[in-house]
């Protein structure tokens, strides 16, 4: 039974470091016309269980809560798989280097992005608290433009 937990950590250590699982919010300039809120999920061409769940989780509650926003280009999604050479930029510039969740909010042309990565990480598996939790995340966003 230890060998099993022992691997089980080590797994998870090592998964998680892979992802990239920073908690950190980088600042850069764009169009200054532009005011919208990019959620951006990265990942690998490879994925888990909760890699897909993040992916799916986020997709179901941008659909259910956000439907006008993303008709009006107020809120864009993205998947992108980082092991793709023609995402090398993106991923680059979020330093995704496997799974991660992102929210790029462009108000007047500066972009903030905010690393939810963690969070996706520790609800992926519970679309409720996913859900709710991001549906309020991007609620405060969308305030502040």
């Amino acid at each position: 039974m230890k060998p099993i937990k022992v691997i089980s950590v080590l797994v998870l250590s090592i998964f998680l470091t892979s992802c990239n699982n920073k908690n950190k919010t980088q600042t850069s300039v764009v169009d200054e016309s532009i005011s919208k809120i990019e959620v951006l999920d990265f990942h690998s061409t490879h994925r888990c269980m909760t890699c897909n769940a993040i992916e799916a989780n986020t997709k179901y509650t941008l659909d259910r809560y956000f439907e006008k926003e993303l008709k009006e280009d107020k809120i864009t999604f993205q998947v992108i798989n980082v092991d793709k050479e023609e995402n090398e930029k993106i991923a680059e510039k979020f330093e995704a280097a496997g799974t991660a969740l992102f929210l790029n909010v462009i108000k007047n042309g500066k972009e903030t992005q905010i690393n939810l990565t963690d969070f996706a990480f520790m609800n992926g598996n519970d679309q409720e608290a996913f859900s709710e939790e991001l549906k309020a995340k991007i609620d405060a966003e969308l305030k502040t433009l």
